[in-house]
């Protein structure tokens, strides 16, 4: 499948790095781009069996029960992992619901129960967790490379980059508030980590 819920899977296991085939006559136009960069494979057809050998992992992803019953059969037949889209009961493996800012990852997972309720938990994190999260983790990976290169204690770390994150750090770069945020990390971490220069 290629359309709503083809598309978000096919989106997370491309971010991921996966050889990716999609199976659709039709698709949503960000399959076509991805087609279009060549980051995935698009077979413009209805699903065959044959398709099936030699894959990892399959997802059914269709808007078609009798299509995604067919390949969850052929998965089994060819001991392939299987992932039927709002079918956890038939599924070999669930995908949990997730959001990343940057190299922050959340993942929320109702083992397979409720994907509606992954789906209201991710969006609620998403409120709680902005764009600010990303950017500390970069800047704070920053600062921890730069100490290890002279002071390989992290237990002495820790406590610093606890009290930097007391003293507002994410509210800080939530607000764009950089001159304060610069001057926070300066006395926490000495002059050698000015911002500008991490």
């Amino acid at each position: 499948g290629a359309r709503n819920v083809g598309t978000r899977k096919a989106l997370a296991l491309v971010k991921c790095g996966a050889d990716l085939t999609v199976i659709s006559p039709l698709g949503s136009e960000k399959i076509s781009l991805l087609a279009g960069e060549n980051k995935i494979i698009w077979k413009k057809r209805e699903y065959a069996s044959s398709d099936i050998k030699g894959m990892f992992l399959v997802i059914a992803a269709s808007d078609n029960e009798k299509i995604n019953k067919k390949v969850a059969d052929d998965a089994g037949r060819f001991h392939v992992l299987c992932n039927i889209a709002d079918r956890p009961a038939d599924c070999d493996f669930t995908l949990p619901a997730f959001i990343e800012r940057g190299d922050l990852i959340i993942a929320v997972s109702t083992s397979g129960k409720s994907p509606a309720l992954a789906r209201k938990i991710r969006k609620e994190l998403e409120e709680k967790f902005g764009e600010e999260y990303g950017k500390a983790l970069v800047i704070m990976g920053k600062i921890r490379k730069k100490l290890l290169e002279t002071d390989k204690n992290p237990r002495k770390h820790k406590k610093l980059f606890r009290q930097v994150l007391d003293m507002g750090m994410i509210d800080m770069l939530k607000h764009g508030e950089m001159e304060n945020l610069d001057k926070l990390i300066i006395e926490i971490f000495g002059k050698g980590f000015k911002l500008s220069s991490l």
